[in-house]
This record gives C-alpha cells, sequence and structure tokens, in this order.
C-alpha cells in the first residue's frame, strides 16, 4: 500500500503553483453564457459535479453490478442513488473521453478516425470549435481538477483545468516515468516510496479538494478522476491479491454463469450470458508476447476444463489481479468520497461513475518487460486480461472492447446526487451515451449549451441532458445511437440495432429480446437493414462534414 508521507513529499512542490492559482482565482473573469435556472443547488450556486471512469473494466465487475469483487463504496453510491443499464461507451479509451468532455461524437471532434484529414484518432486535435467540459463551465465560476488518465489532446490546465495530476505512462503502476502536475514533470518515484497509481490519482484528488475548501469554498467544483484500472497491465498490491487468490479456481465459465444469474436476479438485465465465441481471439496478435507470457497463457476462451493445470493456475491468477485492481480502486474512491463529506459536499454533489469501454480481450508486453520468475501482478510482470476472463467480465453481453457490439460498449453508469436524486436504489433501463454527460451537466449548472465558440458555429450537442431520468425512467427519447471504430460500426434505432465487424456483413437484433446478441435477424429482416445502414451513412456524412467545419480549404 501506498505510504502517504511518500506522496507528500512528492507533491511539496506543488505549493507554490498552489498559491499562484489560489490568488488568480479571486480574479477570475465570468464568460458571458446564457443560463437557465440550476437544479437542486442551495441559492444561485450550481451542484458540484465528480466523474468517476474506470479504465477496460467490465460490465458486471462491480458488487452492484452482479460481480463478486468487494466494492462497497460504489455499491453504496448505487444504493442510495441509480444504476443505469443501458449506458453506452465508444469502445476504446480515447473516444470516450473526447464523447465525456466535448459532447460530441468522437470523430466530430476529431478524436477518431476521419478519412481525408492528417489528425484525428488518438492524436487527433479537436477543431476550435470543441472545447471541453471546464471551459464551458466557467460561465457560472466553476473550479476545474483532473486527476489520472487524460488521453485528450491539449494540456488540462490550458483546456480549463485549474489543477491537474496527468498519468500518460500507462504501462507501471508502481513506477510511472511520465507523470505531471500542471503540466510540469515529476520524477519517476523510488521502489521505496510505495506509489501505486490508483493511491495516487486519488490522493491528488483529495488534496485538490482540501484546497478548494480552504480557498475556495464559495465556488462549485468539478472533479474529472480517471482512474487507469483494470486497465492492463495487471498490477496490483500483492495483499489486495492475495484476497482473490483462489477465488478464479472455479474458471471463467462458472463466474460468467454466476455473474449472469446474479443479473437477472438484480433486474438489470433479462437475457443471460451470451456464449463465449472460443474462436475469437484478442483484436490484434503480437505473437512474441506469448513467448515471453510463457505456456500459460492462451490466444482464445476455450472451455476452462479445456486447459492444463499450469493454464489454469495462471489464468486464475490473472483474474485475481484484475479483482484486486478493481477492489482497491473502490477503496481509493471511497477516500475521496470520505473528503466529499468532510468538507459538506456531499449532499449537493453530482456523482456519475462509469468506465471508458468494456473488458479488454488484449494480449501483449510492453513497458519494463515480464519477468516470469516474478509474483504475479508485481511491476515486474506485464499481464492482460485476455479474451477468457474478458468474456466474464463482460458478462452478460458479446466480445471485448475495440468491437462495437455490446460487451465492448457497454458500461455501468452509477448516478448519485443526494440533492437532486429523490429515488434511491432504482434502475434506469432507458439507453443513454457518453455525449449526453455534457448536457446533462451543462443543465444541471443553469448553462445554455453555447451556439459559437471562439467565434465559430458549433455543430447542435448530438447528446441530449438525461436530467429528466433521474426523477422517471422513460422520460428521454432519441432518434439514434451511432458508432464507428477500427472499422467496427453500429447504429440503434428503438431496440433494434445493426452492427458489424470489421470487414464483416452487418448483423440485426432487438435488444428487447436479445441484448446478448445470438439471434441475427438480418436474413430475414433485409428492409429494416437497409434503413438502418441508410441511416448509418447518412449519419457517417454529417459527422464527417462536421469535423471539417472549420477547415480552410485544403487543409
Amino acid at each position: 500500500m501506498m505510504r502517504v508521507e511518500s506522496i507528500k513529499i512528492m507533491l511539496s512542490a506543488r505549493g507554490v503553483g498552489l498559491l499562484l492559482t489560489a490568488l488568480a482565482g479571486i480574479a477570475t473573469v465570468l464568460l458571458p453564457v446564457a443560463a437557465t435556472p440550476s437544479h437542486g443547488a442551495e441559492g444561485d450556486r450550481p451542484p458540484n459535479v465528480v466523474i468517476i471512469l474506470a479504465d477496460d473494466m467490465g460490465y458486471s465487475d462491480l458488487g452492484c453490478y452482479g460481480g463478486e469483487i468487494h466494492t462497497p463504496n460504489l455499491d453504496r453510491l448505487a444504493a442510495h442513488g441509480l444504476r443505469f443499464t443501458q449506458c453506452y461507451n465508444t469502445a476504446r479509451c480515447w473516444p470516450s473521453r473526447a464523447a465525456i468532455m466535448t459532447g460530441y461524437y468522437p470523430q466530430q471532434a476529431r478524436r477518431d478516425t476521419v478519412p481525408g484529414l492528417a489528425k484525428t484518432g488518438g492524436r487527433g486535435q479537436r477543431p476550435a470549435w470543441a472545447p471541453l467540459l471546464p471551459a464551458l463551465l466557467r460561465a457560472k465560476n466553476y473550479r476545474s481538477y483532473h486527476s489520472g488518465k487524460w488521453h485528450i489532446d491539449g494540456e488540462p490546465i490550458r483546456c480549463g483545468f485549474d489543477h491537474s495530476y496527468k498519468l500518460d505512462d500507462h504501462d507501471r503502476c508502481f513506477r510511472p516515468k511520465q507523470h505531471d502536475w500542471d503540466s510540469q514533470p515529476l520524477p519517476q518515484p523510488g521502489e521505496d516510496e510505495g506509489y501505486y497509481t490508483t493511491d495516487a490519482i486519488a490522493q491528488y484528488a483529495v488534496e485538490m479538494l482540501q484546497e478548494h475548501e480552504k480557498s475556495f469554498a464559495e465556488r462549485s467544483f468539478f472533479l474529472y478522476l480517471c482512474f487507469t484500472c483494470p486497465h492492463f497491465p495487471l498490477q496490483a498490491p500483492q495483499e489486495v491479491i492475495e484476497q482473490y487468490k483462489d477465488v478464479y479456481t472455479q474458471g471463467w465459465n462458472r463466474i460468467q454463469e454466476a455473474r449472469g444469474k446474479r443479473l437477472l436476479e438484480l433486474g438489470l438485465v433479462n437475457n443471460g450470458p451470451s456464449p463465449m465465441e472460443t474462436e475469437l481471439g484478442p483484436p490484434y496478435f503480437f505473437p512474441d508476447a506469448f513467448e515471453k507470457l510463457g505456456p500459460g497463457e492462451v490466444r482464445t476462451p476455450i472451455p476452462w476444463n479445456g486447459l492444463n493445470a499450469e493454464q489454469q493456475a495462471f489464468q486464475a491468477a490473472k483474474m485475481a489481479i484484475h479483482a484486486a485492481m478493481v477492489h482497491h480502486m473502490d477503496e481509493a474512491i471511497g477516500k475521496v468520497l470520505n473528503q466529499l463529506q468532510e468538507m459538506g459536499a456531499w449532499e449537493d454533489t453530482l456523482i456519475l461513475f462509469a468506465s471508458d469501454n468494456g473488458a479488454s480481450a488484449e494480449i501483449m508486453v510492453r513497458g519494463d518487460g515480464h519477468d516470469p520468475s516474478a509474483p504475479p501482478g508485481s511491476g515486474q510482470t506485464f499481464l492482460c486480461l485476455g479474451p477468457g476472463w474478458s468474456s466474464a467480465a463482460n458478462t452478460p453481453f458479446r466480445r471485448h472492447k475495440t468491437w462495437v457490439h455490446e460487451g465492448g460498449i457497454s458500461t455501468p453508469l452509477i448516478v448519485h446526487w443526494p440533492r437532486g436524486i429523490a429515488a434511491q436504489g432504482e434502475l434506469r433501463h432507458t439507453p443513454v451515451h457518453f455525449i449526453d454527460f455534457l448536457p446533462t451537466i451543462l443543465e444541471v449548472a443553469g448553462i445554455e449549451p453555447p451556439q459559437a465558440w471562439e467565434g465559430m458555429t458549433r455543430p447542435p450537442l448530438p447528446g441530449t441532458s438525461i436530467l429528466p431520468l433521474l426523477a422517471q425512467d422513460g422520460t428521454v427519447k432519441r432518434d439514434y445511437l451511432w458508432w464507428l471504430h477500427e472499422g467496427n460500426r453500429a447504429i440503434r434505432v428503438g431496440d433494434w440495432k445493426l452492427v458489424a465487424a470489421r470487414d464483416e456483413p452487418w448483423e440485426l437484433y432487438n435488444l428487447r429480446e436479445d441484448r446478448g446478441e445470438t439471434r441475427n435477424v438480418a436474413e430475414q429482416m433485409s428492409h429494416r437493414v437497409a434503413e438502418l445502414e441508410a441511416l448509418w451513412n447518412k449519419v457517417w456524412t454529417q459527422i464527417q462534414a462536421d469535423a471539417k467545419s472549420d477547415l480552410k480549404p485544403g487543409k
């Protein structure tokens, strides 16, 4: 476990920066944006907002979503808030973060690939008309804080954040080489400092909130809290891994079955688990990784009883680490929640928790490599979840991160706001998407979405505020939801979903009856396939036009 005093030493260089920004905050200039009355806040002050993102976490990993992992803090938020059963991301980390923070489909904001544009995709640069949420929240005098993963273009403190702990090294959980405070590089932690990314991300957030309470208590705040777990490499404190060492020896088939049963009992879904696709491996193939990882690694989710003893032990250890990462993240979130309570912000803070995509079937070795003789989950190892456990983590859905079948794009969504949500422990079955987060938060803050930015007209936001859903399910309607990532594509209209993997034909599913996507009715309903395909193409044409809308000819 990380020693707090070690972090204090590491953070001590920030003191001057905190003082300067505190003084600067006194003279903050408000941007002239039309506002509507705020919802649920005391007086004219809008509520605080906290977005918490997990990274590569499966739909059923949390206890409150049917999992066996110990997550009491998130379970508590769910018990006193709302759980959404049909929340969608974009199937990948950087597009999902762009959707949340801009309110646009990632291709519109050039944060996923757009043909004919040079700077799109993972290294894409947003149009000038697509500011991030903190810049918009300045209209209501919010202070904004970021801690953890970034994966958006630009620097946080130049995108509206007042403070940022940014972790750019996604290959090391114990000794990251690239991380910074307010764009100033921090040293790589020493082996004896007790650093662990999850703890550090939470601790920085706590200290930002403590500074806010001391120097800016009269202002609302926005906290963007982005954990890097349980993304590979699977690394966690050994004492936490130990708690799960025997849990997963029963194998992925039984875990999937047990989770599927609990999900049905909880009323979160109405379908059993999709059968594991035993011939489908990782989305990318790195043959050298299997050589480095040894004979315990397997490429496809064959039945557990088909693995030999060495493979079963290796695979069970991987899932124990994954569980430990989620378990430990919940503990870290608990520290942030405790700080909200201690500073009197609990009642009027809107919290949204989700995962940036489904669990990952990827298998690779990066960072400092993999030492087979080191304890699994230590900093000397580099393990990935793989398709067997990814299938179990995404129960009851099909496929994984990068695919836009339900397993790749479905996320838990917990919404908690004591002053703004009367219901407790209820479910919301209305489909929602990450593009809905920004318009919802703007409405909660009493800010009208600007129609122009930096002198440029903005495309209409594709999402909608889900604020009415906090009071009653079924109160938000939309024409469609749309996806594209690396050739994987889909569109949902009502209960119908048209979906295809890269270079494969369209599949059609009625999600009301078959959210597990096991009964493809494309051949029987070719007319509906044609209608939805035409709509998908129409939307894609408009999205590409939006992405190019501020470019001069020749760019």
